[in-house]
């Protein structure tokens, strides 16, 4: 039987709900934007273990149809830098866009973001790639034995979203005064997944802005040095390499603008 998208999100929601007793009992409201909302959340709030394929299947097609409607971004089609066809700043949704890679900024655990409608990028990209995305880090990182390192990159694929892999770091939280480690860990990050995208045969990467927001390193500093390591590397490997800093705040836009000297 071929279910509707409205179908298709009432039963991912009612199996999820059917997973965990202390569930039982919530209702499922009837507008469209309180259904997603509450599948998102319990997406979020759901702990890795196995699923049906039948789910994922219904799951994929739903998010697929999700993606679509957003709509993507090529970063094919977005202006270089006219001192750097290289270099692109682009301010948008990172998981709309159609890269060969998109950056994530993880926390330690490696996992997602538990909080259900959590506004991190690590919510996002976990939302709206799929429940795949959260099994297979659990996978990697129980392997690993040990929270992932600040500075540090995993690769996986993206799954539902448009992109084909999501590097996963981890940046310096910042608690004080910024120190000249918390300067070297975040450098360490853009290094580790500009390596990592080569490595596996990237031609595009595309940064958000790691560490700002929830982990507090300020912006201006920490958009110069995104923007110092990105050069060098290019500069010393001559990759070919596209790489995008994602913006999604005006604030972080203006900043980008001034130390790629963008014309407004």
């Amino acid at each position: 039987m071929v279910m509707t998208h409205s179908e298709q999100r009432l039963y991912l929601i009612q199996e999820l709900l059917a997973e965990d007793s202390r569930y039982f009992g919530i209702s499922i409201p009837s507008g469209a934007q309180e259904q997603k909302d509450l599948l998102r959340s319990l997406m979020n709030v759901r702990m890795p273990k196995p699923i049906s394929k039948d789910f994922l299947k219904v799951q994929d097609e739903y998010l697929k149809a999700e993606r679509d409607a957003r709509g993507i971004t090529d970063c094919g089609a977005l202006p270089g830098l006219s001192s750097d066809e290289r270099i692109v700043l682009w301010q948008g949704d990172i998981t709309t866009l159609k890269a060969d890679a998109i950056v994530n900024a993880a926390n330690s655990a490696l996992r997602g973001c538990f909080h259900p409608l959590h506004s991190c990028i690590d919510n996002m990209i976990h939302s709206r790639s799929g429940i795949q995305l959260r099994l297979l880090c659990d996978e990697i990182m129980n392997r690993q034995g040990h929270e992932e390192p600040t500075g540090r990159a995993k690769i996986t694929p993206a799954f539902n979203l448009p992109c084909k892999y999501i590097l996963h770091t981890v940046g310096p939280i910042i608690y004080g005064h910024v120190t000249k480690k918390d300067r070297e860990l975040l450098a360490s990050c853009y290094q580790s997944c500009l390596e990592l995208a080569v490595e596996n045969g990237c031609k595009s990467i595309a940064f958000c802005c790691i560490s700002t927001g929830e982990f507090h390193f300020p912006n201006a500093q920490a958009a110069r040095i995104a923007v110092e390591t990105v050069r060098q590397f290019l500069a010393e490997k001559n990759p070919d390499l596209r790489v995008i800093f994602n913006v999604f705040k005006d604030v972080d836009r203006e900043i980008y603008e001034n130390l790629l000297c963008v014309p407004r």
